[in-house]
């Protein structure tokens, strides 16, 4: 399953697109220039900064060429060369941002990620970076016929369910449920302590429910814990919270996730298997709140590092 590619409304981001080297895996637009979020104005989102994420599959390649076409969106970096620049992009959650930059009378922010550093986090969650962004509704730009990635893009939604369900009680909303997904790549980031909107959860959520609900609709559907009435945009859950039930959804996790739950109740010195652990854990009654704690491992590093290189990536 490709994720959907739109049609028209796309013509203003593929005009930013041409502006770039087209040795792309995916390119995607998403954030508040692109999806209106709550109690934010029309206005505002026609003049708010358009974000992007370029996956590549040979990032010094690709640096080199845009260097020569658009060598004033780097930093003092550029002094120092695409393969400095590829190496950097590798630290944290494996993404190198030009941010500012003028493009076609609008601010732009984009990001490049490799292909293969991206098909790692979408299957495994290994930093929950660029696959957290792709668990919201984003705008597909361009996408090769590259199937590893089209599994990742998938494996990542469905990990995105998984630990929804875990972490909400037995019955719930379609609305609470896109909540719990939206928040995921929120647990942990530093930024939702400082600067960042509270609410921010609640505003992407409630005006993009339809965009939710096309992303979703086809996991939804197959989940035979869910009665999805997409006529009627309505979702009847009624989740296995039994430790079998939620034993399963726990070994379906992605791999770093499993991890960080097992390193929360494992004590020091103990060599026991994850499969053991998960087992103990889906006993727990604090069973959601592991897995929260889990995610919020994840994201809080990966934001640490990610922000810090920010301060070399945009001088």
């Amino acid at each position: 399953m490709a994720l959907p590619v739109l049609s028209s409304s796309a013509v203003k981001f593929r005009r930013v697109l041409a502006h770039f080297p087209q040795e792309l895996s995916l390119a995607f637009a998403y954030g508040s220039g692109v999806f209106r979020q709550a109690g934010a104005s029309a206005e505002h989102g026609e003049t708010n900064m358009l974000d992007f994420v370029f996956a590549v599959d040979d990032a010094v390649t690709w640096h080199m060429t845009n260097l020569v076409k658009n060598r004033s969106h780097y930093s003092f970096l550029k002094f120092f060369g695409p393969k400095k620049i590829s190496t950097i992009q590798r630290y944290g959650a494996g993404i190198y941002y030009n941010t500012l930059v003028p493009c076609n009378d609008r601010v732009i922010k984009y990001g490049v990620i490799s292909t293969d550093a991206l098909i790692e986090d979408l299957f495994h969650w290994k930093t929950l970076y660029v696959a957290g962004r792709l668990q919201k509704p984003v705008k597909i730009l361009a996408q090769n016929e590259n199937s590893r990635l089209q599994a990742a893009l998938v494996s990542n939604l469905k990990s995105a369910v998984t630990a929804a369900f875990l972490m909400l009680p037995e019955s719930f909303s379609e609305e609470d449920l896109y909540m719990q997904i939206a928040g995921l790549s929120y647990s942990g980031d530093f930024r939702m302590i400082i600067g960042e909107d509270k609410s921010k959860v609640q505003n992407i959520v409630k005006p993009n429910v339809a965009h939710f609900q096309k992303l979703y609709s086809t996991i939804l559907q197959d989940c035979p814990q869910v009665v999805y009435k997409h006529q009627l945009g309505r979702l009847e859950a009624s989740i296995d919270k039994s430790p079998e039930g939620q034993f399963t959804q726990l070994m379906a996790l992605p791999k770093t996730l499993q991890q960080k739950i097992t390193a929360l109740v494992n004590p020091p010195g103990k060599n026991r298997d994850v499969e053991e652990i998960l087992l103990q854990v889906a006993h727990d009654p604090d069973c959601g709140f592991l897995v929260h704690q889990g995610i919020s491992g994840i994201v809080r590093s990966s934001s640490l590092v990610q922000s810090a290189k920010t301060i070399l990536t945009a001088g």
